[in-house]
């Protein structure tokens, strides 16, 4: 039995992309088979067929680095996941494929009950947004809030749960894309036309409780200089290559060392390799703030899994707010 997945054929354009057949093999021990559902397109897997990332992947390589499917076959030793079980992964690569091939410990837990598509973008956009809200600056009720990068996938997963955790929030986007910041409470400023820097001093002259940055470079600084003393800047961005990922870290600790009363960190999924629990704790609640309808994904598009090219040349032309998902046939 043969599947097909999509490929990065060499540095470039979505146009790199390509549609290739593998024998679909049994799995091995420790080892799950599971058909994919959905899977988000994110940033990441752009920057890494460009080659824009710190530890690249070697050519070629599946994209995909978040995916929701259903086990369809389990190797040996394999314990707690059965056969049908629906399930999740923070995968980095491999996700723009009908199967996937993963390891017991990197799989989630999800409820039947939710939509795959809705799912997926919960499993990297979420998960960001959330732990950087709740974990790293812990804000609480009242906070005020700056989103550098308000309406993409994680920027629209920060405006839904900043609303829910009562925050006062400032989001930069481009003018097209202010009537998603007004639809969650949150206050527009066009980073294009307007200097944010100066919007909010004027309006929050004693500085904002948190910064969180998914763009880095001169907004670091920027951003960090509206805090209050007490505050916290959280940088989530793509370094986009191993000096200047030492050279973003630098500027974060050297921030964070000053001594203003204020912080600064950085935030990366790595850290979920070395200890996997709180991420299924807030992965948990996101699924039951999901199922409850307390959050809801803004999807722009779907695509059939297979058309990932298509789907990473809409993502490219900067005009998508929320999430593009790519889904199984059955599922469209």
């Amino acid at each position: 039995m043969k599947y097909k997945s999509v490929i990065v054929t060499k540095r470039g354009g979505p146009e790199v992309l390509q549609v290739i057949e593998s024998d679909l093999r049994v799995p091995s021990a420790g080892e799950a088979r599971i058909k994919i559902l959905a899977t988000p397109v994110c940033l990441p897997d752009v920057e890494a067929r460009y080659g824009r990332t710190p530890f690249q992947p070697k050519i070629p390589f599946v994209p995909g680095y978040a995916t929701v499917g259903c086990v369809d076959a389990i190797g040996e030793g394999v314990t707690k996941f059965a056969v049908g079980d629906r399930v999740a992964a923070l995968t980095v690569y491999g996700g723009y494929a009908e199967y996937i091939f993963l390891r017991e410990k990197l799989l989630i837990p999800v409820p039947t009950a939710l939509d795959p598509a809705e799912v997926a973008p919960l499993i990297l956009n979420y998960i960001v947004a959330y732990q950087t809200l709740h974990r790293s600056a812990k804000v609480k009720a009242g906070d005020k809030v700056l989103i550098i990068g308000a309406s993409g996938g994680i920027g629209t997963a920060y405006l839904q749960l900043g609303k829910l955790a009562g925050l006062t929030m400032y989001g930069l986007a481009s003018k097209g894309k202010h009537h998603v910041l007004s639809e969650y409470g949150a206050t527009p400023v066009d980073y294009r036309t307007q200097d944010f820097v100066e919007v909010i001093r004027k309006a929050e002259p004693e500085g904002l409780d948190a910064v969180f940055d998914g763009i880095g470079g001169d907004y670091i600084k920027r951003g960090f200089s509206l805090l209050r003393r007490g505050g916290t800047y959280v940088g989530y961005a793509n370094p986009l290559s191993l000096s200047r990922t030492f050279r973003f870290l630098g500027q974060v600790i050297l921030l964070g060392l000053l001594p203003n009363g204020r912080a600064a960190k950085y935030y990366g999924t790595g850290s979920s390799l070395f200890n996997q629990r709180p991420f299924l704790e807030d992965w948990a609640t996101l699924f039951k703030l999901l199922e409850e309808g307390k959050i809801k994904p803004v999807i722009a598009n779907k695509f059939p899994i297979l058309d990932a090219a298509q789907a990473n040349s809409l993502l490219e032309s900067g005009q998508v707010i929320g999430n593009i998902v790519l889904l199984a046939p059955d599922l469209l």
